[in-house]
């Protein structure tokens, strides 16, 4: 419809631009339209035009139909319910995950870093927003009295709270709706729309945490930490990996912006011909920093590029990876793991070992780094060496030039160190599913470990482990029980963990050397001595 022309008597009322749009009550619909209802048994209760101009003028105009209960919707309606409840009904399969590196020229990986540089700066901008949002809903009165419900109204206080979150547009639609609007300019020839609903929903998530008191504040990405990962909803569209037929050449390619990077692939690695046998949910791509611009695969800025491919299945069990049949009873301590199977001896040993040498080295320039910067610095200290103290001002650090290569070379080894540990866990990890695939364990918080141990837990991660030991035992095929101590109770969960193992591991316990000379003293299964 063209503008200035006469209204048409099936769209109701014509408004021109900048007017209100009009309210029809129940009962002055259009005959016409009544009149074509009548047959569907349709009561429009409520009725809205929503006229906007879009390309060459013309008029579009969308109707809202409320339905009575008990009323029969239009074939077309009826056809969009169907198809939602079709995509609401489609079941979750398992997930894992394969790592292919990618080899990327020069001009790429420029590119790579202008697209990271803009998912950024896009992040940061939804983060704002969406604090803000946070912040304005909290600070409502209504927050207070939706907090001071009784928990045991769970109904009313999830009302009352989903209410507060659609009012201020706190949700993950409401984010994806919002980062339209800033996806905007430049922005929007490096990151495409369905890659920045996959950034809304990471700062939503991070929001969301804040929400729910699980995290004290949200961390905005920095210039110089950077923006190290990018992910895909889907692979048909914007980021996505195309594997080529075998009469092509079986080449793998991580398609962004006109970009082919090509994968390095090992078809007689088993790992990954397992991995590409199976659909592809979607692509992530990750930068990481490699040891020097001079390394192996690494870009001028020092970078290195891979590729994680969500794939649809269960992981590849390797043969020397067997499984057990029988029980496994574990103690994880802060720097001790102790493991008693069913069938076989018990054993205690110290958690990750084998990390010592490398955290003394980081340990060393640590100290390095300080005299670095107390040499490049005097005037912020006191004359007992202790820094002063400004107030609300900022004392200015210089860093000389071996500062920061000593800075890097830090980074370095906690990066190899966070990589060795990753594969001990892994070894450790298959160690106790080939003695059994039900393992039982003490339920701890390892939020606590990290207040009273926090040194210990920093370097060898037992939280992550647990999480590893879950997956892999889920994996296959197996359960991991963890059940929480108490101290009024004595009596184990299996006679056999107790009757057998105990004086063994006790006896283990007294000549583990943990640290620097130091025994370990700590019981195992906690004060009582069982795992009820």
């Amino acid at each position: 419809m063209r503008v200035g022309a006469p209204p048409c008597p099936r769209m109701g009322v014509y408004r021109e631009r900048g007017e209100k749009a009009p309210v029809i009550d129940a009962g002055d619909e259009s005959p016409s339209l009544l009149d074509e209802r009548k047959e569907s048994r349709v009561r429009y209760l409520e009725l809205a035009f929503f006229p906007f101009l879009w390309y060459n003028r013309r008029q579009w105009i969308e109707i809202t139909c409320v339905f009575e209960e008990g009323a029969t919707m239009p074939k077309k309606c009826q056809g969009q319910c169907k198809k939602k409840e079709q995509q609401e009904k489609r079941p979750a399969t398992p997930t894992f995950l394969l790592e292919l590196p990618l080899a990327v020229d020069p001009g790429q990986a420029a590119r790579l870093r202008s697209h990271l540089e803009a998912a950024r700066q896009l992040y940061n901008a939804i983060l704002s927003q969406g604090q803000k949002r946070l912040r304005r809903m909290r600070s409502d009165p209504a927050w207070q009295e939706a907090r001071a419900l009784p928990r045991t109204h769970k109904a009313e206080r999830a009302a009352a709270f989903s209410a507060l979150r659609k009012t201020y547009g706190f949700s993950e639609a409401a984010l994806h709706e919002a980062v339209k609007g800033l996806r905007v300019g430049w922005i929007a020839e490096h990151i495409e729309a369905v890659l920045a609903q996959t950034l809304a929903t990471r700062a939503y998530r991070a929001l969301n945490r804040v929400c729910l008191g699980q995290a004290r504040r949200v961390r905005f990405k920095s210039r110089g930490r950077g923006f190290s990962s990018l992910e895909n909803k889907r692979n048909d569209t914007s980021l996505r990996f195309v594997l080529q037929p075998p009469e092509e050449g079986n080449a793998g390619y991580l398609l962004w912006n006109g970009d082919p990077l090509p994968a390095l692939i090992d078809w007689k690695d088993e790992v990954v011909t397992h991995g590409l046998r199976h659909r592809i949910k979607f692509a992530r791509l990750i930068q990481r920093p490699a040891s020097s611009p001079r390394a192996a695969g690494a870009d001028e800025e020092g970078y290195r590029y891979v590729v994680q491919l969500a794939l649809e299945g269960k992981p590849h069990q390797k043969k020397k990876h067997t499984v057990g049949t029988s029980i496994v009873g574990g103690d994880l301590g802060p720097s001790t793991l102790a493991l008693f199977p069913q069938e076989g001896e018990a054993s205690l040993e110290v958690f990750c070992a084998q990390l010592a040498p490398e955290a003394c080295a980081i340990r060393r320039l640590q100290r390095q780094m300080e005299r670095q910067r107390r040499a490049a610095n005097p005037e912020n200290y006191d004359e007992k060496g202790r820094i002063k103290k400004q107030g609300k001002k900022k004392l200015h650090w210089k860093q000389s030039k071996r500062y920061q290569a000593t800075r890097q070379r830090k980074a370095s080894k906690e990066r190899k160190l966070v990589a060795h540990r990753k594969s001990l866990h892994g070894h450790k990890v298959h160690q106790v599913v080939k003695l059994g695939t039900t393992i039982i364990i003490e339920k701890i918080s390892y939020k606590a470990w990290q207040r009273q141990f926090g040194k210990s837990v920093g370097l060898r991660a037992p939280g992550m482990f647990v999480e590893l030991l879950r997956r892999t035992v889920e994996s296959t095929g197996g359960t991991l029980v963890a059940r929480p101590h108490t101290h009024h109770r004595a009596e184990p969960v299996v006679s056999w963990l107790w009757q057998e193992a105990q004086e063994a591991a006790f006896a283990a316990l007294a000549s583990v050397r943990v640290w620097r000379g130091s025994r370990a003293t700590r019981p195992v299964f906690g004060v009582s001595g069982c795992l009820p």
